[in-house]
């Protein structure tokens, strides 16, 4: 709904009066913009020679944007219009939500609209959906024009014509210059003008979006274009005198109506376009961020992703454990001034640089100087900074409201991955750490027995696997060697290894007999009272014998764990030990400890389930192909049997391994022996 309310002497509607000179300034709602007013209305009548309504202009006008700051809480527009009889009209608009709130006499900040009323020519207000409007006139208003004695189009031209104007066919795609040129040319056709040209301000001044014929002669006519403020425009029509009609504005108002709608569409649908291609660059860039959780591989991408779209350089810098800034990567458009683009920045990041002092005080944002212009922002999760992040200038003008929003979304974007990855970092670190813990430190040295050990975890990442090992010495000419495999991965099964490998420990250190060592490991491992976490196990007591050629005796047991692989002297493999129950879960257990014998040269490989469980497609590596691994070693040590082992897994299948893979080889060593 249109409110319009007029007092005073005398209405000038400036949308169908000929202006000779306008200008237009936007301010923003804090307590400094009345002061700029002031200082513009000054300077544009001082321009357009008007000085002797100046202090006028100059009073009424600050009473109208005091208003608008204190009462409406909004920055407002003003716009100064010097018409061809030298009266002057000044706008004020609201960009408030609500109807401006009219300050009066009796109020404290100033005289209100008392003032405006007693001073001003003329003087009214009006809301519509452009904003709140309070205008007033200074100076002669001009007179209605005489009665002209040449025939001119007083009335509304020819209907046909008219309807042709008003309806133009427009297809959804038709390119905005296509239309407002067609229109334009509708218009100037209709009306019989010289020209007709679609103005449009902007922040550097005054932009033709579209025109026709003769724009050099007088304009005539002048029709604001009613656009969504603070955008503003007008359309001029130019000829001569003749043009100066009630029905001549309102054509031109009709035509102006239609191009703000064709300009908000194309605006609309710009911004829309805009907005899903910015869409679109956050998905992509999160996706990116996502893919790697390696703390240097992430931050290396972030820069990568907002040069250049967003900037010509771009730097992230983290905090090390100490808290202090480390520059961790950065890229330029330009190669061959990243050298001087990281000297610039190494001061920004000591402890009284401007990158720490962001952090410190807890800003948004700072702006960095020359000569690597741009803005920095920190880094932050969860209220917890982790480092900054630094964008240079877009080329040679500063980042638009748009993309600085853009930076500050893929910042916090950016710093929930870098988080993420450090974090993931951290939880590797602790289990491999636990995994490490897990296993013993070194292998036992001794004469006429050598041991050799090996793990490959299933991968390198934070989960902890179940396989483990164990070569502990007991005596001057024994020890135990031991392979086992608890169920499942994770923390869980991390401790559940421990406690299997340290219960070992203890009990054959007490010299419980390898029978009853495993029943009293299989109550243990029931009582804690979750059955999924069971364990197979191959053990074997290991006891020097004193004979020459050296030899060893081993007490065998297998807890439901696979038979170890016996590599004589000769090449020949067997497999050795009888199969007994898994240790942890049943109570009805049982195993089988059988005693071996191992001469000059023999080798007996201890492994888990990882070896022969390999996979290529459906097919498994099996005992077979280890067998024929084995045999093809020769007489390698028990080092490099372990070594003819892992290649031969590795070689039979380019597949990830679906298990950690534990081996063990206890030798009689000898430079040649036969059986």
């Amino acid at each position: 709904m249109l409110v319009d309310t007029v007092r005073g002497r005398a209405r000038s509607d400036t949308r169908h009066t000929r202006g000779v000179f306008s200008r237009r300034a936007q301010f923003p709602g804090d307590a400094g913009a009345p002061s700029a007013a002031r200082r513009f209305v000054r300077a544009t009548l001082a321009r357009a020679r008007r000085d002797d309504v100046a202090d006028d202009a100059v009073l009424l006008a600050s009473e109208l944007c005091e208003n608008a700051v204190l009462h409406g809480g909004t920055g407002f527009t003003i716009e100064l219009v010097v018409l061809d009889g030298g009266a002057v009209t000044i706008t004020v608009t609201d960009q408030g939500p609500s109807p401006m709130e009219l300050r009066r006499a009796v109020q404290p900040g100033g005289r209100g609209l008392t003032l405006v009323d007693g001073v001003a020519d003329a003087w009214g207000s009006r809301h519509d959906r452009r904003g709140h409007h309070v205008w007033f006139t200074l100076g002669t208003v001009e007179p209605d024009p005489p009665a002209r004695t040449v025939e001119a189009p007083t009335s509304w031209p020819d209907p046909e014509r008219t309807r042709w104007l008003a309806h133009l066919p427009l297809a959804d795609d038709t390119p905005l210059p296509v239309v407002l040129t067609e229109l334009t040319r509708r218009l100037g056709d209709v009306l019989g003008a010289a020209g007709v040209a679609v103005l449009l301000d902007t922040e550097t001044g005054t932009e033709e979006l579209a025109g026709c014929g003769d724009r050099t002669k007088h304009a005539e006519v002048v029709v604001p274009l009613p656009l969504t403020p603070p955008r503003a425009g007008r359309v001029v029509v130019h000829g001569d005198e003749s043009l100066a009609t009630p029905a001549a504005a309102e054509l031109a108002e009709l035509t102006a109506l239609r191009i703000a709608l064709a300009v908000e569409a194309d605006t609309q649908h710009n911004a829309d376009r805009e907005r899903w291609m910015w869409m679109t660059y956050l998905a992509e860039a999160t996706e990116m961020f996502s893919n790697s959780l390696d703390v240097r591989l992430t931050a290396a991408i972030v820069p990568q992703v907002l040069v250049p779209r967003l900037g010509r350089w771009c730097a992230l810098h983290l905090l090390d454990p100490r808290g202090r800034l480390g520059l961790e990567a950065m890229t330029h458009v330009d190669e061959d001034l990243l050298a001087d683009l990281r000297a610039e920045l190494a001061p920004l990041a000591e402890p009284d640089g401007a990158l720490c002092v962001l952090l410190d005080d807890g800003a948004d944002a700072a702006a960095l100087g020359t000569p690597f212009d741009g803005v920095a922002m920190p880094l932050r999760v969860g209220g917890r900074a982790i480092g900054t992040i630094s964008v240079g200038r877009p080329g040679e003008r500063s980042h638009r409201p748009e993309e600085l929003l853009i930076v500050t979304e893929l910042a916090r974007r950016a710093a929930q991955a870098v988080d993420n990855a450090q974090r993931d970092s951290a939880h590797v670190a602790t289990s491999q750490a636990l995994q490490h813990a897990l296993l013993p430190r070194a292998m036992p040295k001794a004469d006429g027995v050598e041991f050799a050990a090996a793990y490959l975890p299933e991968s390198t990442g934070a989960d902890v696997g179940g396989d483990f090992y164990d070569v502990l010495t007991l005596g001057a000419d024994r020890w135990f060697a031991v392979v086992g495999d608890v169920c499942g991965k994770g923390p869980r099964a991390a401790a559940r290894t421990g406690l299997v490998r340290d219960v070992l420990r203890v009990l054959l250190r007490d010299g419980q007999p390898l029978q009853r060592t495993f029943e009293l490991l299989n109550e243990m491992m029931l009582e804690a009272g979750d059955p999924s976490q069971f364990a197979t196990v191959a053990l074997a007591m290991i006891t020097r014998q004193q004979t020459d050629p050296p030899s060893v005796e081993v007490e065998l047991v297998l807890a439901g764990h696979e038979q170890p692989a016996l590599v004589y002297a000769d090449g020949n493999v067997s497999y050795l030990g009888r199969h007994g129950s898994a240790v942890g879960l049943v109570r009805r257990f049982a195993v089988h400890p059988t005693r071996h014998v191992l001469l000059a040269g023999d080798t007996l490989v201890f492994f888990t389930d990882g070896v022969t469980e390999h996979r290529r497609g459906a097919e498994l590596f099996g005992q077979g192909r280890l067998a024929k691994a084995l045999r093809r070693a020769g007489n390698r040590t028990a080092d490099g049997l372990i070594t003819a082992v892992r290649m031969a897994v590795e070689d039979f299948s380019a597949e990830p391994h679906r298990d950690d893979i534990a081996i063990v080889a206890v030798q009689v060593p000898a430079a040649r022996a036969t059986r």
